[in-house]
């Protein structure tokens, strides 16, 4: 099953991912991609999508599925280090797999937070991610 970055909620204050669900009066419905948990978000979260989401690198920004491809193709099978891992270890693997991130603008306060980004896409959904302007067959049929 394809993962749908336009779908999948960071919303500030809250721990995890969440998969958006609907509209609500007051703001949006979404669920945990950990526990399956429902919640209402009023209008007054800051919600992000994360395919809104980009890294600064040399060359200018590059997007947070590119970045969690990169990560992918620098780890191979292991597993990603904790967000909690020491300063050095995040470091490393930004540097490995991400060489020319920008280190003035993109802090290790967001390679933690990228880094727990991917390892809750890789356990909660999947690194196949739907390109830009492709629809998931459920995104299909909450249009219809």
């Amino acid at each position: 099953m394809q993962t749908d970055l336009a779908r999948i909620l960071s919303v500030s204050g809250q721990h995890g991912l969440f998969r958006y669900l609907a509209q609500a009066r007051g703001g949006a419905i979404g669920e945990s991609l950990e526990t399956g948990q429902r919640r209402v978000f009023p209008a007054t979260s800051r919600i992000s999508t994360l395919a809104d989401i980009a890294i600064y690198t040399s060359e200018g920004e590059m997007k947070l599925d590119e970045v969690f491809l990169a990560l992918k193709a620098a780890l191979g099978d292991a597993d990603a280090p904790s967000s909690k891992a020491p300063e050095q270890e995040i470091v490393a693997l930004f540097r490995k797999a991400i060489p020319n991130y920008d280190a003035d603008r993109f802090y290790v306060s967001h390679m933690r937070k990228v880094v727990d980004w991917y390892d809750q896409i890789v356990k909660y959904a999947s690194l196949d991610f739907v390109k830009e302007g492709e629809q998931t067959d459920d995104a299909e049929a909450q249009e219809a």
